[in-house]
């Protein structure tokens, strides 16, 4: 595979062939559903209030009018903030924490089942693509990292000092002998910077559709601004500063997913990618072909906690105390200015 993407038109990969943190003060504290349209989003928070040893969720009906002074709230600015320390619960199949957006196509229509494919969309390749409640869809979103977490035990593990602000993901079935239903991703967007460096890098990373135990399942990073998660060099001017703001654009379009980013200092990347056709020879064949996809946004920290073997396991500080692990920097933050769910849109870019 050839990743080079150009920084003026939005380029075809070959894969298609194949500043300060915000913090909220208590006099200042708004919920983001007031400036921003949430009506077909739900939350996902770094607590376990209710005390039923899962994160806290904020549903669509709720979220309107919902806010968190430390984990989802607007700035004085207007941007939604979205803060996930480095300890703290976790989801069932994850050791990242998260304060971070589903996309929910149903609304308040709970009478569709969350997983259901009239509250998720499909490629038009899919067999049953009519039964969902859309084909394809785009997610327009602008933003700016304040913060990642500083302080790693292992930096060499790739995830460290990184954190997701945008993905799609596949829902996870309990029957996957369709050779679908994993629950892996045709897309994350990271952030990453190391401790030093004047700025970060920005990439995103297609996860192979296979089994979770198939050693070929692994992430392919496609850079955009700087360098990769793999690279400890500094990115100097070609990389993104905490508090710089940059776009994104994931516009799934029929079987293709287009992919472009626009930073107003380096101008605009982007790429394009068939998800039904894998994207070499090791990955599954129908790509994400088969799946159920939904959007993700927000801030979804990549620096876990935990110590032990494995390419996600960077053993990143953090107690467990909200406000000692602020103070000690282990934490990650995002601010949306904008970020906007709407159908898919015909490709108008060039390509390569």
């Amino acid at each position: 595979m050839n990743f080079h993407p150009t920084k003026t038109a939005v380029a075809a990969l070959s894969l298609l062939a194949l500043p300060a943190a915000g913090l909220a003060s208590e006099d200042h504290v708004r919920a983001p559903g007031s400036v921003f349209d949430l009506s077909h989003w739900k939350i996902t928070l770094p607590m376990d209030d209710d005390g039923d040893d899962r994160p806290d969720e904020v549903s669509v009906s709720d979220i309107q009018d919902y806010v968190h002074p430390d984990f989802f709230y607007l700035d004085e600015e207007g941007r939604m903030v979205f803060t996930a320390p480095n300890r703290a619960i976790t989801t069932a199949n994850s050791s990242n924490t998260r304060s971070e957006l589903r996309q929910m196509l149903r609304g308040t229509n709970t009478r569709i089942g969350t997983h259901d494919p009239g509250n998720n969309f499909a490629v038009l390749g899919r067999r049953d693509s009519d039964q969902f409640g859309s084909i394809g869809g785009r997610m327009q979103a602008t933003l700016r990292v304040d913060h990642v977490a500083r302080n790693a035990a292992n930096p060499d593990r790739n995830p460290a000092y990184s954190v997701v602000v945008g993905q799609i993901h596949a829902t996870r079935y309990d029957d996957t002998s369709s050779g679908f239903g994993y629950g892996n991703e045709p897309i994350k967007i990271y952030y990453k910077k190391w401790p030093g460096h004047e700025t970060g890098s920005v990439f995103w990373t297609y996860e192979r559709n296979l089994a979770r135990d198939n050693p070929d399942r692994s992430d392919i990073a496609v850079p955009v601004f700087g360098n990769l998660w793999d690279s400890a060099e500094d990115p100097g001017e070609n990389g993104i500063a905490l508090g710089e703001e940059f776009s994104y654009e994931i516009n799934v379009h029929n079987n293709t997913m287009y992919v472009t980013f626009t930073s107003e200092r380096l101008g605009t990347v982007g790429h394009a990618v068939s998800l039904v056709q894998g994207v070499d020879e090791l990955d599954n064949p129908l790509s994400y072909g088969g799946d159920t996809l939904y959007f993700k946004a927000g801030a979804y920290n990549q620096c876990s906690t935990r110590v032990q073997e494995g390419f996600w396991y960077a053993g990143c500080a953090g107690t467990g105390d909200w406000e000692v692990d602020r103070a000690n920097g282990d934490y990650a933050q995002v601010s949306f200015s904008r970020l906007v769910l709407s159908d898919s849109v015909a490709f108008s870019g060039e390509v390569e």
